[in-house]
């Protein structure tokens, strides 16, 4: 049961890093938010100020693919609408709008996020996602920018930019 919930959290995490990459996005999942176990207080604040940070916020930047002669790099864009602690271990469920190949849907996620002392990182190692191949990825969030890797297959790179406010007028409209 825990590798099915293991692969549902990594699937949709690339879903959200491969829009950039313009892989198709026709993974979905369900997800509910449920109370989390004690922390302590500490990691709670720390918890309440990713989530008011990561709510109704776009990540706006570039890619790179490793071996590519990049001189106009590739721009990648996304929203998220909003971001909740899940009960279990570090898993948060993140509401993305992906705006993708003609398509506007907002997706729950469940994303594993690690931290880094005071500094969360999303993190996939080697999943496997049917009909897209295997991902890893490391996303760093500090200050109001996002960098990381990432590797698809035999293909990877990096990525990097800045998360502003969400300014659509209506950040949920599918």
């Amino acid at each position: 049961m825990a590798m099915i919930q293991k692969l549902k959290t990594m699937r949709w995490v690339w879903v959200m890093l491969l829009v950039a990459l313009t892989l198709p996005t026709t993974v979905t999942a369900q997800a509910e938010p449920i109370p989390a176990p004690q922390v302590s207080t500490e990691k709670q604040k720390l918890y309440d100020l990713f989530e008011k940070k990561m709510t109704n916020v776009k990540f706006t930047g570039n890619f790179t693919v490793l071996g590519k002669q990049q001189d106009n790099l590739p721009k990648e864009s996304y929203t998220i609408v909003s971001v909740k602690k899940l009960a279990e271990g570090e898993l948060w469920l993140f509401t993305a709008r992906v705006q993708f190949g003609g398509r506007d849907v907002t997706l729950p996620m469940p994303l594993q996020v690690q931290w880094a002392g005071t500094t969360p990182v999303i993190t996939l190692t080697n999943v496997l996602i049917p009909g897209l191949g295997t991902f890893s990825s490391r996303v760093v969030i500090y200050k109001n920018k996002y960098a990381g890797t990432w590797t698809h297959g035999d293909v990877g790179g990096h990525l990097f930019g800045t998360i502003g406010p969400n300014t659509d007028a209506d950040p949920k409209a599918p």
